[in-house]
């Protein structure tokens, strides 16, 4: 089968390839992949800022397409059926082992960009019916990271939640949250992106290139009680402001390190507000099955910003290695 290999821990080293086509074994399906989508841990591995790969390997965790054959013993899918595949095909659910978390597609795994790849049944889900390949390709990491976040603070009608900038997760995020009844305050340094946010249903905008303490605006619009819930993609930069606008026995959901990976804090705040200060490594199969129901009961469109062709990788790995260019996701179409 052709594939794209990634050579080397650098953002320029892709190479076409011909690989060999995988065989599902018994409990496997073999997905002919027809999408896949970027995020920041497939620029991590590609930089070298992210442990366990061993190159060449087939890059990118997220992908989506159909079933083109089964191993033996599947019986709950069916040729042609439309998947998305899990990024930790390992970690069905509950809390994760080990192994579970560090089997990663695009890293220890086969990734997305090849034209097809074998994987249990029980670690693909359906794909809702509304959505396009590309579409379904951006929900393994970013869906479950924003479902998860917002089952960790019971997100419902009158919560309130803080999202720093327009990523992936964040505008999921805003899209799960709004179909949940909640208050949506998002911050980017663009005027013309938080307006893209407000066409989704971001009922605050904060600029904090012009409102710096953008932590200040969120108490200011909450009548000073805060957030129930802050989706963390800073790091050092924005943790302890995070903190500051974190509603008492709110939830602090901790996934991004965007500004560095060491935060000093102040333990008094978390202490006397009692706040859930939560980390994320993505989830599980059962999770993004959930996330997948939801975005589909909901009828919610994943925000795609741009499209690429596969043989485009290392401009799209660019783009999105240069940092706040892109609203929502990148993707690319699979057109071997």
């Amino acid at each position: 089968m052709k594939a794209i290999e990634l050579t080397a821990p650098r953002l320029d080293a892709f190479r076409a390839a011909t690989v060999a086509t995988p065989e599902p074994q018994r409990g496997e399906v073999l997905v002919r992949l027809r999408a896949a989508s970027l995020n920041f841990v497939d620029v991590a591995v590609a930089s070298g800022n992210y442990p366990g790969p061993s190159f060449p390997l087939i890059p990118v965790a997220d992908g989506a397409g159909e079933i083109a054959a089964l191993g033996e013993g599947v019986t709950k899918y069916a040729v042609g059926d439309r998947v998305i595949a899990h990024a930790k095909p390992r970690w069905i659910g509950g809390r994760p082992r080990p192994y579970e978390m560090t089997q990663m597609r695009g890293l220890t795994l086969p990734g997305s960009l090849a034209e097809y790849v074998a994987l249990p049944a029980n670690a693909v889900v359906p794909t809702p019916a509304h959505l396009s390949f590309e579409a379904a390709a951006t929900l393994p990491i970013a869906a479950t990271t924003a479902w998860n976040a917002t089952r960790a603070a019971d997100v419902g009608p009158g919560s309130v939640v803080v999202l720093l900038g327009t990523g992936g997760v964040s505008i999921l995020t805003l899209q799960l949250a709004k179909a949940a009844g909640a208050t949506v305050i998002i911050t980017s340094s663009s005027d013309e992106k938080l307006e893209r946010a407000r066409a989704l249903g971001a009922d605050h905008l904060i600029n904090y290139r012009t409102t710096p303490d953008w932590d200040g605006k969120v108490l200011k619009l909450t009548d000073d009680l805060g957030a129930d819930l802050i989706v963390e993609t800073g790091g050092s930069a924005t943790f302890a402001r995070a903190v500051n606008a974190t509603a008492p026995g709110g939830t602090l959901f901790t996934i991004g390190f965007v500004t560095g990976a060491e935060a000093m804090v102040d333990l008094l705040p978390i202490i006397i507000k009692a706040l859930r200060v939560v980390g994320n490594n993505t989830g599980s199969v059962s999770d993004l099955r959930d996330a997948a129901r939801a975005i589909g009961a909901a009828g919610i469109e994943p925000v795609i910003d741009k499209v690429y062709s596969q043989d485009r990788a290392a401009e799209a790995y660019a783009h999105m290695a240069a940092g706040g260019r892109h609203f929502g996701k990148l993707a690319f179409r699979l057109e071997w």
